[in-house]
């Protein structure tokens, strides 16, 4: 017997050997110089339906453990507006967290990655210490591609700096009538603006290489994350401007305004497409396999993942819920690949498994949508970098960004007024005066300055929300120091005559709003801004600041009213207001909307043959920057 015993032992190596190199083999699709195709083939064959299904499966994070992560194969998971790990949660918190539901998702049988989606829609916007941006009416207002290229870089640091790595943004929508709750996420009325505007997508997901086919999606590594053109299509267009209502309009409409962006979004390799509430022509957009296959996919060859809106399938029918069964399949059938679910992710797991071994959804649907999945997660790299580390930490917040928010803001203003007339302009003020005014509800609160959207999703009054400079403080740090400023948010008429005051700044707006309930028939400024507006300007000299997602009316007060100026939802860095105020910089913004006269005239867009605007769309007077020795 001892004579075999050597060649046994060699026997038993060779196995070994062997069983390396299989083993080495049955990791293909994690090797990193595989083809992208091979990989993803690789990945697909080996997975069961169940893990397919669970790449299919985006839930809340108020759901999500490491043991859920694994059990059920989940691939993504998202925070809503106002989901944290904690309240005034640091970046080391949110990356601890996303960290601890990735290693659950590393633990199952093949390690698939998950991604994890925030609404990054005007900075990285849930999150305390983040640099927030202007929203997005403002930055339309800019025509600034390059800008907005920059912010998406910024943003992308930031939201890395958390652990995250995909951001649905941006929202590409063309609002064409501003009582839409939504119209500040809208860069503008103008689709040419808004396609303009898309070079956010490079910003947030890094330039194309030269070689990159149209509709492949690209993110370039671990500084960028994959972005989100929402939401699919036409939501700006509802009648009325009724949140996720039916966009009624023909197809010549349909694809001559709303669709375009969408072109140069998948042209600049967007990863994701978000699907819209909203109906066009009676067709909700959740089940609409014409537009979302054929012409989306199909036609346009865009080949990242299509995700559904929150709950976007339940809203399929009306009630919503009433019928899942029915919901899921439209959805999964009309080409969604990813389904926002959020919470109840057992009962569309379930339900969807169901439908696939009843043969009612057909294994190519769901293969479809599993490798778009997956293609986005191999190019960005999630599988070789699954985890996030604390290089980024830095980047919250930090100067650098807060500068160029400032600059943002600085570009978004649009001054409508300078002068009762134009040979003794208003603006700029002079820093050195004896004693000024600052007043209204806006002027001292940074909640409102930041608008919706804003670390919780309806955004928050105060200024214990996050940190930033309000409009009062950049007023005081940039007026000299022997100015007094006297700061009365709603003063009556004989304060402001018996003071003396050189001239006042009023500052007033809307309170902040988010989707349906920001859908507004008025359009009014929030009480008190109208009487602080009468009473202030009725007694001094006065500049107007009026913060709003939206143009407002403003017929009644601008006889009344010396110097008028949007400022839109500025965000954190209101020293961006100070330094046009003052001069530091000129006024150059250009209205990317029409401002109407009375709410009665809507909706009223530019080149309409009831064209009757109180500012028309491209407006915007221009100062020079004041010389000072």
């Amino acid at each position: 017997m001892g004579r075999y015993a050597i060649p046994v032992k060699g026997l038993f190596v060779l196995f070994c050997l062997w069983a390396v190199a299989v083993e080495a083999e049955y990791l293909k699709y994690k090797d990193p110089k595989q083809p992208l195709g091979a990989r993803i083939r690789d990945l697909m064959k080996r997975m069961s339906l169940e893990e397919k299904i669970g790449q299919m499966t985006q839930i809340e994070r108020k759901v999500a453990t490491a043991d859920v992560m694994k059990q059920y194969f989940i691939g993504s998971v998202l925070s809503g507006g106002g989901s944290v790990p904690a309240p005034k949660a640091s970046a080391e918190d949110w990356i601890n967290m996303v960290n601890e539901l990735q290693k659950g998702a590393l633990s199952t049988r093949l390690g698939i990655p998950m991604i994890y989606g925030i609404d990054a829609v005007h900075g990285h916007n849930n999150v305390y210490n983040a640099t927030i941006f202007p929203h997005n009416i403002g930055l339309g207002v800019t025509r600034d591609p390059n800008l907005l290229k920059r912010i998406g870089a910024a943003t992308a640091l930031e939201v890395r700096a958390t652990g995250i790595q995909y951001a649905f943004s941006p929202c590409i929508a063309v609002c064409r009538d501003p009582r839409w709750g939504r119209c500040y996420e809208s860069y503008s009325e103008d689709h040419k603006i808004v396609r303009a505007m898309t070079d956010i997508i490079p910003g947030l997901q890094g330039d194309l290489p030269a070689n990159s086919r149209k509709g492949v999606p690209f993110v370039a590594g671990k500084s960028k994350v994959a972005a989100c053109s929402k939401h699919f299509v036409g939501d700006g267009g509802t009648v009325n401007g009724i949140d996720e209502n039916n966009t009624v309009i023909n197809s010549n409409g349909l694809f001559g305004i709303h669709m375009p962006a969408y072109y140069d979004s998948i042209i600049k390799g967007v990863s994701t497409v978000m699907v819209s509430y909203s109906s066009w022509n009676g067709k909700k957009m959740h089940a609409n396999r014409d537009l979302v296959t054929g012409f989306l996919k199909d036609k346009l060859k865009f080949r990242g993942f299509v995700i559904s809106d929150w709950q976007g399938i339940d809203r399929i029918t009306s009630p919503p819920h009433a019928n899942y069964t029915y919901s899921v399949q439209a959805g999964v059938s009309a080409g969604i690949d990813m389904i926002m679910v959020p919470e109840n992710y057992t009962e569309f797991i379930d339900t969807l498994t169901q439908l696939v071994k009843d043969n009612i959804i057909p294994m190519s649907r769901i293969d479809d949508a599993v490798k778009r999945t997956l293609r986005v997660k191999f190019i960005m790299g999630l599988f070789e970098n699954p985890l996030a580390d604390l290089s980024y930490v830095n980047q919250l917040g930090c100067q650098e960004h807060r500068e160029l928010a400032r600059e943002a803001v600085r570009k978004s203003l649009v001054l409508l007024k300078n002068g009762k007339s134009t040979s003794q302009p208003l603006l700029p003020l002079p820093k050195k005066a004896p004693k000024i005014l600052v007043a209204g509800t806006h002027a001292d609160n940074l909640g409102y300055q930041c608008g919706g959207w804003t670390i919780e999703w309806q955004g928050v009054a105060g200024n214990d929300l996050t940190v930033g400079t309000t409009i009062l403080s950049a007023i005081k740090n940039t007026v000299d120091p022997a100015t007094q400023v006297v700061y009365e948010q709603n003063p009556d008429s004989n304060f402001v005559k018996s003071n003396e005051f050189s001239y006042a700044i009023v500052i007033v707006g809307e309170v902040p709003y988010a989707e349906m309930f920001g859908d507004s028939t008025n359009l009014t400024i929030t009480e008190p801004g109208p009487s602080t507006i009468n009473n202030v300007c009725g007694a001094v000299k006065c500049v107007v600041v009026v913060v709003s997602g939206r143009p407002v009316v403003l017929e009644p007060y601008v006889e009344k009213i010396d110097a008028l100026m949007a400022a839109w939802f500025p965000g954190t860095e209101g020293q961006g207001v100070a330094d046009a105020l003052f001069g530091d910089y000129g006024f150059s913004g250009k209205l990317a909307r029409t401002w109407f006269k009375s709410v009665d005239q809507l909706p009223m867009n530019v080149g309409d043959r009831h064209y009757d605007p109180l500012f028309p769309f491209g407006f915007g007077l221009t100062t020079q920057p004041v010389k000072r020795n």
